[in-house]
């Protein structure tokens, strides 16, 4: 290996790029990543329905409706609309049902208003479909601008009106495609704030550079949301709470009508050139080894402690802000932590997280895992996968042994208006047709967050020592197999240092025999 090495050292610089072609997964995500152009050829302008005053949301939807007839029968059964997981009977999975997680909690079956803002009605779910959500290209509080044309209406102040018409009309017919800043408009803010709940998404990916995510980056591919979630009948591709984004790993050349969800749709099962790094793929998914770490433009939250929620400053909550600017205190929320380039933590994974409801008992005298990812070694579709772990302290039932889902927001008089524990958890809980003891105390859990946004560019991606090595890998905590590097087999260490010995010796006598054999024929 020694006089191998010292051979190819000689070999002039990109030799063997030169000779070797490009892998086969990344000519597929080039030829994936190609834009067809103008991918519409309405003009919204120039129609006639859109030709009209609009004095509410409802009539820019009916105006759409009346186009595109089968809209809104589509997004009614999805979960942007329901809130609840469409692939599981009845309500008891999705924010609409009685999942809980441990930064907001819960959103008490739709009937906290806060939580409520994010949907994609007009009016949570009450006055239809707000189809410029995901559709507009301007953006605009609707809210805002409708109050303003009735009051300046009723005022009689008709420049003002026609004004803010004209503002109305220009967003209503700019249609687009969903792109980073619609998808962004509540992904990148869930959980009640900026990076508050994934690590993988925020306002750094509207336009972010190469360096932050290659397939996004407005200097690389620019690609929308849509190139990989691709979209039927309004139904999103992509992981929805337990049930995974795809149930098999195929590439678009095995079958061109596959979702291109997943890395191997465009990079195949063989992405790299070096046939080393292809036998990883059944093992290690695409994202341990091309995200490095999240989180690396804004700083994301790892904690939250609801116990220490409820302080004042002479007699007022207040709010406190740490180093990347964000708060760190809250009197309505209690205690936060922050982090920048956070190193991800990793699991076996088969696309599946399983989740704890509020039904569901917990035992509070250990750390209770809220969700966490489902897979096993040896499983057909589970990969070493990395993940955003968040931990918080938050309330539950010290009787019925639940986590208790209080009512929070000031708009239905909850927590951050009264500060009352007991009221909220009283309302919050009979909202959900759940039972409540009145005996509160606070528990630590765990919710994980699967990585696969901001993908780095090749050249930085992680480095073979950064597992393969004795302390400190990044998969010390998988055990139950060997990986070179990381861990030690007695015999196999004593027969490779025999090999090596065996080896040097083998060379070094080699040498002196040559040495010896050249000064006798210079002698004779």
């Amino acid at each position: 290996m020694l006089a191998i090495t010292a051979c190819l050292a000689f070999l002039p610089a990109g030799a063997a790029a030169q000779d070797t072609p490009p892998a086969p997964g990344r000519a597929m995500a080039r030829q994936a990543g190609v834009l067809s152009g103008d991918w519409t050829t309405a003009d919204h302008s120039e129609m006639e329905a859109m030709k009209k005053t609009f004095e509410s949301g409802q009539q820019i939807t009916e105006t759409c409706l009346s186009c595109h007839s089968l809209a809104d029968d589509q997004l009614f059964h999805t979960i942007h609309w329901k809130w609840l997981s469409p692939y599981e009977d009845g309500d008891l999975v999705g924010k609409a049902g009685y999942s809980i997680n441990n930064f907001c909690i819960s959103t008490n079956k739709m009937n906290d208003k806060k939580c409520s803002s994010c949907h994609i009605g007009w009016n949570g779910k009450e006055d239809g479909i707000n189809c410029l959500v995901c559709h507009g290209g301007e953006d605009m509080d609707w809210k805002a601008q409708f109050k303003d044309y009735q009051f300046f209406k009723e005022m009689g102040e008709t420049e003002l009106v026609s004004e803010i018409q004209d503002d109305i009309s220009a967003a209503v017919t700019r249609i687009i495609r969903p792109d980073r800043q619609n998808c962004g408009s509540c992904h990148f803010n869930g959980g009640g704030g900026e990076g508050v709940k994934h690590g993988d998404l925020d306002a750094s990916l509207i336009n972010p550079r190469r360096s932050l995510d290659v397939h996004m980056g407005i200097d690389g591919e620019d690609f929308s949301c849509t190139r990989c979630h691709t979209t039927s009948k309004h139904q999103v591709a992509g992981r929805v709470y337990s049930t995974p984004a795809v149930s098999e790993r195929k590439s678009l050349v095995e079958d061109d009508l596959a979702p291109k969800i997943s890395c191997e749709s465009c990079h195949t099962a063989s992405p790299h050139k070096e046939g080393k790094l292809n036998d990883h793929t059944d093992m290690v998914a695409c994202q341990s080894c091309h995200i490095p770490e999240f989180a690396r433009a804004h700083a994301t939250e790892m904690t939250w402690d609801w116990s220490k929620a409820g302080r004042l400053k002479d007699g007022k909550p207040y709010i406190e802000k740490g180093k990347f600017d964000r708060p760190v205190y809250k009197s309505i929320k209690g205690e936060f932590g922050w982090e920048k380039n956070v190193e991800p933590e990793y699991f076996w994974y088969n696309g599946s997280v399983a989740a704890l409801t509020a039904k569901d008992v917990i035992d509070p005298s250990g750390v209770v895992r809220v969700s966490h990812p489902v897979g096993e070694r040896g499983e057909g579709q589970s990969r070493i996968f990395p993940f955003k772990v968040h931990r918080a302290m938050q309330p539950y039932d010290k009787i019925h042994n639940t986590l208790i889902t209080p009512l929070l927001s000031e708009e239905n008089n909850g927590y951050w208006k009264t500060f009352d524990w007991q009221d909220a958890n009283t309302r919050g809980m009979a909202l959900m047709d759940l039972p409540y003891s009145g005996d509160m105390g606070f528990v630590e859990t765990t919710y994980v967050f699967p990585t696969t946004h901001m993908v780095a560019p090749k050249e930085n991606t992680l480095s073979c020592q950064a597992c393969h090595r004795p302390e400190s890998g990044r998969l010390a905590n998988l055990a139950g197999f060997y990986m070179p590097g990381r861990d030690r087999f007695a015999l196999m260490d004593y027969a490779a240092w025999i090999l090596a010995i065996g080896a040097l010796a083998a060379v070094g006598l080699h040498a002196i025999g040559r040495i010896v054999a050249n000064g006798s024929r210079k002698e004779n």
